[in-house]
């Protein structure tokens, strides 16, 4: 059945004649293909309907959804074929999610919905209701046209579609909705069916690549920095006594909901080591002495390392492979080095850096992957059970899963803690558009596009994935020794109690905004809880609008996800910082910045830059439904505005490259965020083996 429903893939601009019943769409569909001298897309539900009616007196039933659905598509895909260039649609699988909703009480079939958001068209003509109503057997909402229209723009909104409202007479309709295909076809691209297949594959929208070239085009701006966010400006600080309430909070609440702690943990250990690659390329043993390769080349990174190399977590191991002969420091230290890298030996260079031995206890070494498990067993369990996901890459699933299989019973022994852990890949739909430097889509020498990975930004849709009332977020490389365990989930529990008091303020207005029965007392309470504890700004015309408008927008602001963000002290480790910074309409909002997104030509915001106090050690909770308990789609809360386009070089040639907005950056930037001062302890990341030796990670 699925097949039925699914949208084949074409090199047609698609346009879609949308919105309620006696609107014009399929008059204007005629004209659009008259004019374009191209194929249109008949309703197929006036047929099947029409059909019902004349058989059994009755109109539309909910079984008569997925038969009008596939039925359209039916009909949409062979007429494609036929379709010279642009293809007009006198509805789509939208339209009738839309009709499923208005007539059966919110409900629509998973099957159709799926469908409904996944199949592809390149503008919605929004057809007004400034038309006279016509009767006929199957039309019988005239009175609630305006409400009909309201859903239909609604759902346009909701979903981000590329759409434009059509009123007045046929004339006028037909002229501004030419006007808007003409710019369409301005901007296309011709794609191969090559290209097509590739792109099929790939799960990528032709849209999806256009849009990608006119980011490419316009260029990413810079962000607007209006000020660091700091302590009691920005940045929550609480007492001893505050952090202890809210951790029983948490804790008197935890075991009522899902917990979930998810862990990027995609990165591979080359960057790590790459200092050491460097060494093994660059030093002969046999021809200088170890102390004479560095005053020569002042590495004091293999410096420090072979200073201190006893206290990597994985000495031992390494010195039981090599040969216990007498030899010089820079024998041994080029010999232990290829041993750890090379596949030959240890192969670290090439392994996870969740997999790698990070901590030495008594009891043998620990990984990243095992240490997250112990964390997990303080702050992520509820009724006994801790659920993990982690996002790796795909050439490591077995890996994982075999430490999975030596640490999972080991931890859950001595934690008394059962875990549900499972995994997911970066999706291939994800990966971004490589162009060259006049923005044409770059190809491979077989004459295919050249994608690249889109960055951990990608990964806002496999946390879109899950579902859990609370989400923990951690990086896989910033783990902490047993020793520490206990102030690290304390402070995690810190931050969860306090998302569940927002949380629980945020439900409560929410739900009075939408009873109908409120006052403008409650209004003023949700602007000023808003603006208080939500961090979020109203613009100076807030005060002019109507009490309706007051209203909608308070609800939008309300309903969205919400992240509490652990920041540090900033001790001159890398890392984005929280600012407050203003979007092209004024709103100002909190929002973690990396310093690439800043302008450093710009002398004030290279100061403001300067102020930063704090930095983000990736520590977030997060909550991701409503009041209702339904999951938000994660990514309408995107900016893609924040994303990073880089230049790379590939057979010699030069491309530019498009890196998503980063997962707790731009793919996050229109959640309500909170940032909330916590130990330094909680940060202990390895982003090079060196980091290893530090006392935070020896156990």
């Amino acid at each position: 059945m699925e097949e039925k429903l699914k949208q084949e893939p074409s090199n047609l601009i698609k346009v879609v004649l949308f919105g309620p019943e006696s609107t014009g769409k399929t008059t204007l569909s005629r004209q659009l293909a008259k004019y374009y001298n191209t194929m249109w897309v008949p309703e197929y539900a006036r047929e099947y309907l029409q059909k019902k009616w004349n058989r059994e007196q009755k109109t539309c039933e909910p079984h008569d959804l997925l038969p009008i659905a596939e039925g359209q598509m039916r009909l949409e895909n062979e007429l494609s074929k036929r379709a010279k260039e642009i293809l007009f649609c006198d509805t789509d699988l939208l339209e009738t999610k839309v009709y499923s909703e208005a007539y059966y009480v919110g409900n629509c079939d998973p099957l159709l919905e799926k469908y409904a958001l996944r199949n592809r068209y390149d503008l919605y003509l929004l057809t007004n209701i400034d038309t006279p109503w016509e009767a006929d057997d199957l039309r019988d909402k005239p009175d609630e046209r305006e409400a009909m229209f309201a859903y239909f723009k609604a759902t346009l909104e909701k979903y981000d579609k590329n759409f434009i409202t059509l009123s007045g007479d046929k004339e006028t309709r037909l002229k501004i909705a030419v006007e808007h295909i003409e710019k369409l076809k301005a901007k296309r691209m011709d794609f191969t069916k090559k290209d097509l297949e590739q792109l099929n594959k790939k799960g990528i929208s032709k849209d999806k690549v256009l849009g990608q070239i006119e980011t490419f085009k316009e260029g990413i701006p810079f962000v607007n920095l209006e000020k660091a966010a700091v302590v009691n400006e920005g940045i929550s600080r609480f007492s001893s006594e505050e952090q202890k309430d809210l951790v029983r909070y948490f804790e008197a609440n935890s075991s009522s909901l899902s917990l979930l702690k998810f862990v990027p943990a995609s990165g591979a250990a080359s960057r790590m080591f790459k200092a050491m690659f460097n060494f093994i390329d660059a030093y002969d043993p046999s021809a200088e002495g170890f102390d004479e390769y560095i005053e020569r080349t002042n590495d004091t990174a293999v410096a420090q390392f072979v200073a201190d190399m006893t206290k990597l977590p994985f000495y031992d191991l390494i010195m039981a492979r090599i040969p216990s002969e007498a030899i010089s420091t820079g024998e041994k230290a080029h010999t232990f080095v290829k041993e750890m890298l090379q596949e030959e030996g240890l192969n670290y260079g090439f392994y996870p850096k969740g997999l790698l031995p990070f901590h030495q206890y008594q009891t043998g070494s620990a990984t990243p992957f095992e240490e997250h498990l112990k964390e997990a067993a303080l702050y992520a369990k509820a009724n006994g059970n801790a659920n993990l996901h982690f996002t790796i890459s795909e050439q490591h699933n077995s890996m994982f899963k075999e430490e999975q299989h030596e640490a999972s019973p080991k931890v859950s022994k001595a934690t008394d803690t059962s875990f549900s852990i499972s995994y997911s890949n970066q999706k291939p739909s994800t990966d971004t558009l490589a162009v060259t430097m006049d923005n044409k889509p770059f190809r491979n020498s077989d004459e295919s596009i050249l994608f690249r990975p889109g960055g951990h930004g990608a990964l806002i849709e496999n946390l879109n994935d899950q579902d859990a009332d609370i989400i923990f977020i951690k990086n896989i490389d910033n783990v902490v020794i047993e020793k520490n365990l206990v102030e690290v989930a304390n402070s995690k529990k810190m931050l969860a109690g306090l998302l569940l008091k927002i949380q629980a303020k945020a439900f409560e207005f929410v739900k009075l905004l939408q009873s109908g029965e409120i006052n403008s007392a409650i209004v003023s309470e949700a602007k000023e809880f808003l603006e208080t504890e939500l961090n979020s700004s109203f613009l100076s015309d807030y005060d002019d609008l109507d009490d309706a408008k007051k209203i909608e927008l308070l609800n939008g602001k309300l309903n969205r996800p919400i992240r509490i963000c652990g920041m540090v002290k900033n001790e001159g480790e890398p890392g984005g910082g929280p600012f407050y910074i203003k979007d092209q309409q004024g709103n100002s909002s909190l929002q973690i910045i990396e310093s690439a997104q800043i302008d450093m030509d710009n002398a004030q915001q290279v100061s403001i830059l300067k102020n930063a106090t704090h930095f983000n050690p990736v520590d977030l909770v997060c909550a991701v439904k409503n009041h209702k308990g339904e999951k938000y789609d994660l990514l309408r809360f995107v900016d893609e505005k924040q994303g990073f386009i880089t230049e790379k070089t590939k057979e010699g040639k030069a491309l530019k490259a498009l890196e998503l907005p980063g997962l707790w950056n731009g793919a996050m930037a229109h959640w309500n965020t909170i940032f909330v001062e916590v130990p330094l302890v909680t940060f202990n990341p390895v982003k090079t083996v060196n980091d290893l030796l530090k006392p935070s990670h020896q156990a």
